[in-house]
């Protein structure tokens, strides 16, 4: 289903629970919310639709990843860029990482360590702020 954009900075500076697989259908609703977005978007957290739990999704390439609670464990090449979010108005500074490495559950709930570069690893990053309820 495809869900509105969540634009309370109180919920969306909670940190967000740990999801288990009885959130399944968040990530039915991120994919459909994402893909209406996607002439502006490209990456969603959970809280950014109205539910506070760990999941994000990031359109890398041709393909939509699904991170259920992603955590950065190695991170490198910091720099300094502006962002923009479906949940704010304008864009703000905010310091990346050009390489990460990411431990997540996959879709299905497989466990999984990544590593990303680049504009996936900044997509990444940024959706992660929103899981720790880091607002840029």
């Amino acid at each position: 289903m495809v869900r509105n954009i969540n634009k309370d900075i109180v919920f969306l500076g909670m940190k967000a629970k740990p999801a288990t697989r009885e959130d399944k259908d968040i990530i039915t609703d991120l994919k459909d919310t994402l893909a209406a977005n996607a002439d502006k978007c490209v990456g969603m957290a959970a809280n950014m639709i109205g539910f506070n739990r760990s999941i994000i999704i990031c359109h890398i390439g041709m393909f939509d990843i699904i991170m259920v609670n992603p955590k950065i464990t190695a991170k490198s090449k910091k720099y300094e860029t502006l962002e923009g979010c479906l949940s704010l108005d304008g864009q703000r500074k905010t310091v990346r990482y050009g390489d990460i490495e990411v431990e997540y559950e996959d879709e299905g709930f497989a466990r999984r360590v990544r590593r990303f570069s680049g504009f996936a690893a900044q997509i990444i990053q940024h959706e992660i702020d929103h899981c720790n309820g880091i607002i840029i």
